[in-house]
C-alpha cells in the first residue's frame, strides 16, 4: 500500500528524514457494535456534521428530559427535614445561580467544538491521561445518580405492588437498556414521546394542592425551622454543589448541536441555553417541589422517613386528586416515567464516560454497549448496599472533587481562553496533548485537597460545610494562576497538522473514514489516523511527541557513553511507586471505614446477603479489567514477536537482494566484455573450418570449439537475463497447448509426462515463464539422468489453487542434500560441476515478476517436486 494512499501527498506534511522511519500498521477491524455510529454514538470521537441531524428544538427536549429525576425532589425533602425550608430556598437561590454560570461557558465550548465532556476536559487544562481521573469522576456521578434514581423505582413498586425491592432494582435497570444502547436516535425520540406525559403528571397534583389550599405556598415559605446561619446554608449548599456535574449529561445531548450557520443566532442560543445551564432553572424549581411536598406530607401525619422518599411524598400530592388506592398508582406511573426518562440519560453518559476512563487505562475499548451493561450492574450492587440512605452524605463527599474539577475546567474557558493564555480550540488528539497538564491537574489536585481536608473537620463546622465551594475557589485561583504563569505552554505537546485539501480522510489503520477534524498525522507510520486508532495505538509509545534533534539518529553523532551512579531513571519509579503506595493505602482505608460501618450490623444476615450481592459487580469488573489488561498484555507480546519474525525476514530478503543486485552489476559487466572476444573467436573458426586441407583431427577440434563456443553464449545469456530488470507483458495463454508445445522443443520431450487439465488458461509473459519452466525441466531431467539403473522420469503439473496458478515438475532423481536445499534459490549455488548457480534465482525471479513465489516442495530420495507460482489478475 502506498504510504500515502490515504490523502493526496501534497496535504501531508514533509517526512522527517531524522525520524522514526514509517512503518507499516497492523490493520485493525472493531466489533460490529463500534462499528456502528448509531450504537456507538461517536464516543471517544469528535461529532461530525454529518451526524448532528438533530434540529435546536430536539436536543433542548432530549437534554431537558433528563433532568426529570426525582433525586432532586428527595434531595428538597432531606435538606428540609435537616435544615428547614428557610435555609432550603435560600441555598437552592444560590446553588442556581451558581451552577448556572459555571455551567454556561461548558455549554458553549461543547456545542462549538462538538466533542463530550471527557474530551472537553482534555483540551480544557487537564491533558489526554490527566483528564482520566475526571472521567472517573464523573463516571462515578452517573451511577451514584443512576442508583439513586434505581432505589425510587424500587421502593414504588414495592409499595405499590409488593414488588421485593432487589427485583425492582433488577427491573429498573433492565428498562433502560433497550433506549439507551441505541444512542441519540432512540433516546431523542424517546425523551420527545414521553415529555408531555411528565410534564402533565408532574404538575397536576400541584395544581389540585394549589386549588384546595391556596395559601399552602405561604405557609410552607413561613414554616418555622432551625436557626438561618452560616453553617446551616454552607451544609446545604454543599450538598446542591453535587449537581453541578449534572452539565456533563447536558452536554453529552449539546455536542450534537446543529452549527450556528445552519440555524438562526435565537434558536441555537435558545437551545445552548434551555438544554445546558438553564437545566438548573427547572431543577431548582424540583428542589423546591420536593421541599413544599414533604412538608405538607409530615404536616398532615406522614412519617419523615416515609414522606422523604418520592413515592410516600407523591401518593399523598396525588390524593388531592384521587382516592389513596388510585393515588398510589397514578404516582407510581409518574415515578416510572420520570425515572427511565432520567436514567436514560444516566446509563448513557456513563457509558461514555467509562468509555473513555478506560481506554486511557488499558487502551482497550471494546465498545459502548459493552460499558452500559457494566455500569448497570454497578449501579445495582449501590442499589442493594442502601445508597440512598446516606444520600446527604455521599453528595456532600462528592461535591467536593466535583467542584474541584469544574473550578479548573472554568478557569480555562472563562479566565484563560478570553486572555488566550490557553488555546481557543479544544483539542482532544491523543497524538497533539501532553499527558498531563499543570494547569488543570494541578488546580484541581490542590481544590479537592483542601475540600476534603475541610470536610474532615480539620477548619472547624463553619469551614467543613463550606468545604465544597471552597474547593471550587482554591481550584480556580490555583489553575488561573498556573496559567498565568505558564503563559500558554504545556497545553499542545505539538503543532496540529492540518490537512487542507479535503474535509473527510481515511484513517490508515481501521480504513474507515472521519472528517479531518477526527483525524491526526502519525509520524510513528507515517499516515493519517483517526483519533480512536491513535488512543489504542499500543507500539509508538506516542514517538510523535517526543523531541528529536536532527542527527540523532546518527551513530556518528551519538553523545558519548555516560556512567550514571545512581540508576536510570530513578525519581521517575520512586514517584510511580509512592503513587502505588497512596492508592493502596487510600483504598485500605476506605475498606476499615467500610468494616467499621458494617461491623454492627453483620450478625443480620440480609446485610451480610446485601454487602455480598452489591460487592459482586465490582469484583466483576475488576476481574475484567485484569483479564483485559493480561490480553492486552499478551497481544502486544504477540506482536512483538510477530514484528521481529517479519523484520528478520525482512533483513534475509534486503540481503538476498543486495547480493542479487551486486552479482546483476558483475554479470552485465563480464557479459558486455566477453560477448566481443566470443563473437571474434566465433567468426575466426568458422573461416578455419572452411579452409581446405584440414585433417580428421582438426575437424574434431574445430567441433569441440564450437561447443564450447555455444556453452560459453548460453552462459552469458543467463548472466545478461539475470542482470536485466524492468517491466515484462503478459497475454493470455491456454496453458496445455502452450506447455506441449514447450515440451515438444526439449531434447528430453519423449521423457516428460504432461499432466494438465484442459481449457485452464494463464495470463503471463510467455517468454520469461518458458525460460523458467524450460529450466526447471532441465535440471529434474539432469537430476534423473544421474542416478545409475533408473529411468528417467519428468512429471510436469499444472493445478489451480484459490487464485493461484500452480506448476509442478517432478523428477526421479537423488535428491537434493539439506546444505544445499536450504540455499537453492541464492545465487551462485549449484550441485553442477559445470553449472553457473543463478538459474533457480531466475526461476524465482521470474515468479516474482508473476506476483508468485518458486519453491521445494519436498525432495528425497526418490525425487524432487519444484513448484512455481502464478498469481490470478485482478
Amino acid at each position: 500500500m502506498n504510504r500515502h494512499s490515504a490523502i493526496e501527498g501534497a496535504d501531508l506534511p514533509p517526512r522527517d528524514e531524522t525520524g522514526f522511519p514509517g512503518l507499516e500498521p497492523t490493520p485493525r477491524s472493531y466489533q460490529s457494535w463500534v462499528a456502528d455510529e448509531t450504537i456507538e454514538d461517536y464516543a471517544l470521537r469528535y461529532a461530525p456534521a454529518s451526524h448532528r441531524r438533530w434540529s435546536p428544538t430536539t436536543i433542548t427536549h432530549t437534554a431537558l428530559g433528563g433532568i426529570s429525576f426525582l433525586a432532586l425532589e428527595a434531595i428538597g425533602a432531606a435538606l428540609t427535614i435537616s435544615w428547614g425550608v428557610h435555609v432550603t430556598v435560600v441555598a437552592v437561590l444560590i446553588a442556581s445561580v451558581f451552577i448556572f454560570v459555571t455551567s454556561l461557558p461548558i455549554a458553549y465550548h461543547v456545542a462549538r467544538a462538538n466533542v463530550d465532556m471527557d474530551l472537553l476536559t482534555r483540551g480544557a487544562g487537564f491533558g489526554y491521561i490527566g483528564s482520566a481521573i475526571t472521567s472517573l469522576i464523573y463516571a462515578t456521578y452517573t451511577i451514584i445518580f443512576f442508583a439513586l434514581e434505581g432505589v425510587i423505582i424500587g421502593q414504588a413498586l414495592l409499595v405499590c405492588f409488593g414488588l421485593p425491592l432487589p427485583l425492582g432494582y433488577l427491573l429498573s435497570a433492565l428498562a433502560i437498556l433497550p433506549v439507551a444502547s441505541r444512542g441519540m436516535t432512540a433516546i431523542s425520540r424517546f425523551q420527545v414521546a414521553t415529555q408531555l406525559p411528565w410534564i402533565v403528571l408532574a404538575l397536576l397534583p400541584f395544581a389540585a394542592i394549589a386549588w384546595a389550599e391556596p395559601d399552602a405556598a405561604a405557609r410552607w415559605l413561613a414554616a418555622p425551622g432551625p436557626a438561618f446561619g452560616l453553617l446551616s446554608l454552607g451544609g446545604a449548599i454543599g450538598v446542591l454543589c453535587a449537581l453541578t456535574l449534572q452539565i456533563g449529561e447536558q452536554v453529552d445531548y449539546l455536542r450534537f448541536l446543529p452549527p450556528r450557520e445552519a440555524t438562526t443566532r435565537l434558536r441555537w442560543w435558545g437551545a445552548l441555553i434551555l438544554a445546558g445551564p438553564g437545566w438548573i432553572l427547572i431543577g431548582g424549581t424540583k428542589v423546591l417541589m420536593g421541599s413544599f411536598l414533604v412538608w405538607l406530607a409530615i404536616g398532615d401525619g406522614m412519617a419523615p422517613e416515609f414522606a422523604v422518599e418520592p413515592i410516600g411524598m407523591f401518593w399523598h400530592a396525588y390524593e388531592y386528586l384521587f382516592g389513596p388506592r388510585t393515588a398510589l398508582l397514578v404516582a407510581t406511573v409518574y415515578i416510572l416515567v420520570a425515572q427511565v426518562k432520567i436514567n436514560v440519560t444516566n446509563a448513557y453518559a456513563g457509558s461514555l464516560a467509562q468509555s473513555n476512563f478506560f481506554l486511557r487505562v488499558a487502551r482497550y475499548h471494546p465498545g459502548r454497549l459493552i460499558w452500559l451493561l457494566i455500569h448497570v450492574a454497578i449501579s445495582c450492587a449501590l442499589m442493594l448496599m442502601g445508597v440512598f440512605a446516606t444520600l446527604e452524605a455521599v453528595l456532600a463527599i462528592y461535591a467536593n472533587l466535583a467542584l474541584a474539577w469544574l473550578g479548573a475546567i472554568f478557569a480555562d474557558l472563562a479566565v484563560l481562553k478570553p486572555l488566550r493564555l490557553s488555546p481557543a480550540r479544544i483539542e482532544f488528539r491523543r497524538a497533539y496533548l501532553p499527558d498531563f497538564n499543570l494547569v488543570g491537574c494541578g488546580g484541581m489536585a490542590l481544590g479537592a485537597l483542601a475540600g476534603l481536608a475541610l470536610y474532615a473537620g480539620l477548619g472547624g463546622p463553619i469551614a467543613q460545610a463550606w468545604s465544597a465551594p471552597i474547593a471550587f475557589a482554591l481550584s480556580l485561583i490555583a489553575a488561573t494562576g498556573l496559567g498565568l504563569m505558564r503563559h500558554g505552554r504545556g497545553f499542545i505537546a505539538r503543532e496540529p497538522h492540518v490537512f487542507r485539501r479535503r474535509s473527510r480522510c481515511d484513517c490508515a489503520i481501521c480504513s474507515h473514514g472521519y472528517e479531518t477534524r477526527d483525524m491526526a498525522y502519525c509520524t510513528f507510520y507515517e499516515r493519517p489516523i483517526c483519533s480512536l486508532c491513535c488512543s489504542l495505538e499500543p507500539h509508538c509509545r506516542d514517538f510523535c511527541k517526543r523531541s528529536r534533534t536532527p542527527g540523532a539518529v546518527d551513530p556518528a553523532g551519538a553523545p558519548a557513553l555516560r556512567l550514571h551512579r545512581m540508576p536510570p531513571r530513578l525519581g521517575r519509579r520512586a514517584w510511580q511507586v509512592a503513587a502505588m503506595f497512596a492508592v493502596l493505602m487510600a483504598g485500605l482505608g476506605m475498606l476499615y471505614l467500610i468494616a467499621r460501618h458494617l461491623s454492627a450490623s453483620l450478625r443480620d444476615m440480609q446485610v451480610v446477603a446485601h454487602v455480598f450481592l452489591g460487592s459482586a459487580p465490582p469484583l466483576a469488573l475488576l476481574a475484567f479489567w485484569a483479564v483485559m489488561a493480561n490480553e492486552r498484555r499478551r497481544l502486544t507480546e504477540e506482536d512483538l514477536i510477530d514484528a521481529l519474525r517479519r523484520l528478520g525476514s525482512t533483513q534475509r530478503e534486503l540481503a538476498i537482494r543486495q547480493r542479487l543486485a551486486a552479482v546483476g552489476e558483475v554479470a552485465a559487466t563480464i557479459s558486455h566484455e566477453l560477448r566481443n572476444p566470443l563473437g571474434t573467436i566465433t567468426s575466426s573458426v568458422e573461416v578455419l573450418s572452411r579452409s581446405p586441407g584440414l585433417g580428421p583431427d582438426a575437424e574434431e577440434d574445430v567441433q569441440r570449439i564450437r561447443r564450447n563456443i555455444a556453452r560459453c553464449s548460453r552462459i552469458i545469456d543467463i548472466l545478461l537475463d539475470f542482470a536485466r530488470q524492468g517491466a515484462h507483458e503478459t497475454v493470455p495463454v491456454d496453458l496445455r497447448d502452450w506447455l506441449s508445445g514447450l515440451v515438444a522443443e526439449h531434447p528430453a520431450g519423449a521423457h516428460v509426462v504432461l499432466e494438465v487439465p484442459a481449457g485452464m488458461r494463464l495470463r503471463c509473459d510467455p517468454a520469461r515463464l518458458q525460460f523458467a519452466i524450460r529450466n526447471l525441466i532441465e535440471n529434474g531431467w539432469q537430476a534423473a539422468e544421474s542416478v545409475p539403473g533408473r529411468e528417467p522420469r519428468v512429471i510436469l503439473r499444472a493445478f489451480r489453487d484459490g487464485h493461484r496458478s500452480i506448476i509442478e515438475i517432478e523428477d526421479n532423481g537423488p535428491g537434493l542434500p539439506p546444505e544445499i536445499r536450504a540455499r537453492a534459490f541464492d545465487p551462485l549455488v549449484t550441485t553442477k560441476a559445470s553449472g553457473v548457480g543463478l538459474g533457480l534465482s531466475l526461476v524465482r525471479r521470474v515468479a516474482e515478476l508473476h506476483g508468485g513465489d518458486a519453491w521445494i516442495e519436498r525432495t528425497g530420495p526418490e525425487g524432487t517436486v519444484m513448484r512455481l507460482s502464478v498469481a490470478a489478475p485482478p
